[in-house]
């Protein structure tokens, strides 16, 4: 035997893994799962919920007018508008509002397709954060932290469950929203847990990666040499520098060789039906339709065993205009958000899959005017409005709820922590169990909060 060969049957055997096995290990579930895959359509930029989900009519009667001081008595403001030198006046919404479902969900006409899901949905009213800036708040709600240096949600979840893909990550990123800035890495790395569990961006059109292809003149015999050469030399490496890195290394390679066959499957369009593309409004590569290419190639990706999916998509964050932007954002994402959750349910994937909709926090009821003759709303952390969707969820439920003028929470709270903590429930998982020791310390995602939301589960 070869001291090659010898190396690397040595190495196989202390990790205890084959290579090819990697993504699929994991199974640190605490109970019973109620779904194997999350797609989480992440709205960056702060969608209103006063312009979408959360309707109040007492909030119109004070429109352009400070609210008497008794409705105000007692609440926290995260910051004052700066753009103004007087009390900032209330906005009532300008968007009619109609109750869809069996269990009186509001929507407002910008969502209708949204609304026409409305039995499929858990609706959470007065959901808090605990920072106001968009940069630190996106990481709150994707890393449970607003200092950057955490691992990702997605990670959390794959570090403790694997993938049930071999040919795919476990952790896929999409992006989208052709108007505003692109989210950054720091939303999806894995922190300080291995980088194998980190996101993977795709795209939806070409390569799902670039240089995804094979170079010309390269057999795959040639290539698969090439793959197990580098994954002995990598191996004897491990063996003398005990770098953990190294097993992403590793991985990293055989993946991008095999994704070479099931990358490409993956975002051919062809095979799905025109009844399905027209549901969802995809049309492969065009830029206006990318969200709906993306929730498309997002169901793709859990029936191939994908275990979190995450879409990012901007152009919510409307300080200064709730008109034609806002009409134009809720054009992109509403009929594909809709036809995603018919989907899988049709498919048989909803009751195992959980579909998450929502922002990094809210908006004031209070308007703010940046520009003469338009007006928008501000950052609010304290009651939000985010829905979900899937297994083990009570669907056409609403859970939690906020005061007349939609300034605080009323009843419970439902902080970030709790939605955090309850995916990780809903995946089997118990949030405070789920650790990582790092530099003397376990971390979890959920830091040292969160409880589950029971009221939302079935």
């Amino acid at each position: 035997m070869t001291l090659l060969e010898s190396t690397r049957r040595h190495f196989l055997r202390n990790t205890g893994i084959s290579l090819a096995a990697q993504y699929l290990q994991g199974a640190t579930r605490h109970h019973e799962a109620k779904i194997d895959s999350v797609i989480y359509l992440f709205q960056a930029g702060g969608p209103s919920q006063f312009e979408l989900f959360d309707y109040k009519p007492e909030l119109t009667k004070y429109d352009a007018k400070t609210a008497p001081e008794e409705l105000l008595k007692g609440k926290r403001f995260a910051f004052m508008d700066t753009f103004s030198k007087e009390p900032p006046k209330m906005l009532g919404t300008r968007r009619t509002f109609k109750q869809a479902g069996n269990g009186g969900m509001y929507f407002s006409e910008l969502i209708p397709n949204i609304a026409s899901v409305a039995d499929n949905l858990t609706m959470f009213h007065g959901v808090a954060t605990d920072n106001f800036n968009h940069g630190p708040a996106k990481l709150f709600m994707n890393t449970g932290s607003v200092r950057a240096g955490r691992p990702s949600i997605g990670s959390w979840v794959t570090y403790g469950l694997g993938s049930e893909s071999k040919d795919l990550p476990g952790f896929v990123v999409l992006q989208s929203g052709p108007r505003g800035p692109r989210s950054g890495a720091q939303l999806w790395s894995s922190g300080f847990i291995p980088t194998k569990f980190q996101g993977v961006p795709f795209r939806s059109t070409g390569d799902p990666i670039l240089n995804l292809s094979t170079p010309k003149g390269i057999t795959p015999e040639q290539q698969r040499q090439t793959i197990e050469a580098l994954r002995d030399l990598n191996a004897i490496e491990k063996q003398y520098t005990g770098d953990n890195e190294i097993d992403t290394r590793i991985t990293q390679y055989e993946m991008a060789f095999r994704m070479q066959t099931s990358g490409p499957e993956l975002i051919d369009f062809g095979k799905e039906s025109p009844e399905t593309m027209a549901m969802y409004g995809a049309k492969p590569g065009a830029p206006e339709n990318a969200f709906a290419n993306n929730c498309l190639l997002a169901r793709r990706l859990v029936e191939r065993g994908v275990r979190f999916v995450q879409l990012y998509h901007t152009d919510w964050d409307h300080h200064d205009d709730l008109t034609k932007p806002l009409e134009q954002v809720c054009r992109e994402i509403d009929q594909a958000s809709a036809a995603l959750i018919k989907d899988l349910k049709q498919r048989g994937l909803l009751d195992r899959t959980l579909v998450i909709w929502g922002g990094e926090f809210g908006r004031t009821p209070m308007g703010e005017v940046r520009e003469k003759g338009k007006i928008g709303r501000n950052h609010h952390i304290d009651a939000y409005t985010l829905f979900m969707a899937g297994g083990g969820l009570k669907p056409g439920t609403i859970v939690g709820g906020t005061d007349p003028l939609g300034f605080s929470p009323t009843g419970d709270r439902n902080h970030v922590h709790d939605i955090q903590a309850t995916i990780l429930h809903l995946l089997g998982i118990d949030h405070k169990k789920l650790t990582y020791r790092y530099q003397g310390r376990d971390f979890r995602l959920t830091d040292v909060a969160g409880e589950v939301i029971h009221k939302a589960l079935s």
